[in-house]
């Protein structure tokens, strides 16, 4: 059986062919304005959340750029937002996410210079922002942001990463020009191989999922917003460096364990983590960026959420749930 994630997934190429041909000279004018910025806030919620992490984390390991991510509502009671020269990054699929709106509204009323990256041309945000960049994903129904979430980091690698002019820039900016077919060869590379994954494990009820540097974003998406909410499974996100507190002294024999590794200098940690966890005899599952794609390992968030796409996918599947489908939250769909 398809579900209707599953179209949502294999037209995440395409939603990042038309966004990159749609907005490129937008995300690139937009990085000219904020280049002089002293301060960059990120905000989002949910898996617009993630991306927020991942990218923050892949510009911080080569530039000194102050940059805060926080979620809407956080943004909105903080106390101490430096005005003058920053600039605020909205991301949020439908544009009428309440907290995050809540959050333009105030950084408007600060004067602050505001960017929205939504997939709903007609919402309030994109209205109410003073730049705007469309993700051209058409509708997005399934709860598990899948092309909203690639089309919508992308969007936050151009932008953040056009900000320079160098060898790093150049060539971050040229590798995600690759990235629409790079998706597409792993969407259909991985499917097989993630399925059997997700059937083997489809009986475990809790799942820990590491990351270190980008894929700490990567970790906390696949925790909260697909492991949960899409195959309505118990799941905690983790930096690697911080298994010695807390986890190290819960994990234990037959337990799930996601690591994602892509060789960071965090990645130390990522694999003391696993020897540990090897010792234990945990059920430990790895996804390693070298395994599935040769593009730059700052890439590692858009590489390594297909297989995992596919995994949570069938996953669900085998528990006879549907992964695009909603119990509770109250999401706005559009």
């Amino acid at each position: 059986m398809k579900y209707r994630m599953y179209k949502e997934l294999m037209e995440q190429p395409e939603s990042l062919k038309r966004t990159l041909k749609a907005e490129g000279d937008r995300m690139s004018q937009i990085s000219n304005d904020i280049a002089d910025c002293r301060r960059i806030y990120l905000v989002g919620c949910g898996s617009s959340l993630s991306t927020c992490y991942s990218a923050r984390d892949a510009v911080a390991m080569n530039y000194e750029l102050n940059i805060d991510v926080m979620t809407g509502y956080e943004f909105y009671y903080h106390r101490k937002i430096e005005e003058g020269d920053s600039v605020v990054i909205f991301t949020s699929q439908s544009g009428e996410t309440a907290d995050t709106l809540a959050a333009l509204r105030r950084a408007t009323d600060l004067g602050l210079k505001t960017v929205t990256i939504t997939n709903e041309p007609e919402s309030t945000m994109a209205s109410e922002s003073r730049s705007t960049i469309i993700t051209r994903c058409g509708r997005e129904e399934a709860i598990l942001g899948t092309k909203t979430y690639m089309t919508q980091l992308l969007a936050l690698y151009m932008i953040l990463f056009g900000m320079h002019t160098d060898e790093v820039s150049d060539g971050m900016l040229s590798e995600l020009e690759e990235l629409p077919d790079e998706i597409g060869r792993l969407l259909s590379d991985t499917e097989d191989d993630c399925r059997g994954l997700a059937e083997e494990h489809a009986g475990e009820d809790i799942f820990y999922c590491m990351g270190s540097g980008p894929n700490y974003g990567l970790a906390y998406k696949l925790a909260m917003t697909m492991l949960m909410e899409g195959a309505l499974k118990h799941a905690c996100p983790l930096y690697s460096g911080e298994f010695r507190h807390g986890l190290i002294e819960r994990v234990e024999k037959g337990v799930p364990v996601i690591f994602l590794e892509s060789g960071f200098p965090g990645d130390e940690l990522t694999e003391r983590a696993l020897r540990f966890c090897e010792s234990l005899e945990t059920r430990n599952i790895v996804f390693r960026m070298s395994d599935y794609s040769d593009l730059n390992s700052l890439l590692s968030p858009f590489v390594l959420a297909v297989p995992l796409e596919w995994f949570v996918y069938y996953l669900a599947h085998f528990n006879g749930e549907d992964p695009g489908s909603t119990r509770h939250i109250g999401k706005v769909r559009y």
